[in-house]
C-alpha cells in the first residue's frame, strides 16, 4: 500500500558515487511501489538523487525546505510538492507529521540530526513509525558503537536500541519497507 516515506540523507555534492547509486536505488523503489517521497526538498547530493529516481519511477515527492535554506541546497523545484517553512523545527515537524516511515541514508551532521531527533521522540513515545538506517559498508558502525556507550555508561538503556532497525544491504532495507507498507 502506498505510504509516505521521509528519506534523511545527505545534500553533498562530494560524495561518492557508490552513495549516489544508493540513494537512487532507494528512490526508484520508492517510486515502482508508488510511495510518496518526503524529504527536505534539496536538488544535490543524494537528496536530489532520491528524488529524481523516486519521480522518474512514478512515485511523488513531497519537499520541505526553510526559506533561508533554499539557495544553500538549491531546492529540487520539480516537487510535486513543495512546502516553504521559517525554520528548521518547523521543517522537521511538517517532515514528521507526514511521514509513515523514516528511512536513513548516508549523510553528515544534519542527517546524524534528524536521525537523534526521531529516535529521541520514539523513545518518549511522540511516535511508534519505523526507523530504518542503511548501514552499507559499515556507514553507521561508528554511530552504532557511541550508543553501545551510551548504554554501557547507563545514559540509555537496551530497549533504546530497539527503536530502529539496521540493515547492511539496501536489498534487506528494502524488503523491510516493503514488510512494513504492505502491513498499512
Amino acid at each position: 500500500m502506498p505510504s509516505n516515506i521521509a528519506v534523511y540523507c545527505g545534500s553533498s555534492k562530494r560524495a561518492g558515487a557508490e552513495f549516489l547509486e544508493l540513494a537512487t536505488t532507494v528512490g526508484k523503489a520508492l517510486g515502482q511501489r508508488g510511495h510518496t517521497l518526503v524529504y527536505g526538498a534539496g536538488s544535490i547530493g543524494l537528496m536530489g538523487a532520491v528524488a529524481r529516481a523516486t519521480q522518474q519511477a512514478g512515485g511523488k515527492v513531497l519537499g520541505v525546505i526553510p526559506k533561508s535554506m533554499d539557495h544553500v541546497e538549491i531546492t529540487y523545484q520539480q516537487c510535486d510538492e513543495l512546502i516553504f517553512t521559517d525554520t528548521m523545527r518547523q521543517r522537521k515537524h511538517i517532515m514528521d507529521e507526514r511521514s509513515d516511515v523514516f528511512v536513513v541514508l548516508p549523510g553528515g551532521f544534519g542527517t546524524l540530526e534528524e536521525l537523534i531527533e526521531v529516535i529521541t521522540h520514539r523513545h518518549l513515545d511522540f511516535h511508534d513509525k519505523p526507523i530504518l538506517i542503511l548501514n552499507v559498508d559499515g556507514f553507521y558502525d561508528p554511530m552504532i558503537k557511541l550508543f553501545e556507550h551510551f548504554i554501557t555508561h547507563k545514559f540509555a538503556k537496551t530497549k533504546h536500541m530497539q527503536a530502529f532497525k539496521v540493515f547492511p544491504s539496501i536489498q534487506q532495507l528494502i524488503r523491510q519497507l516493503d514488510e512494513i507498507t504492505n502491513k498499512t
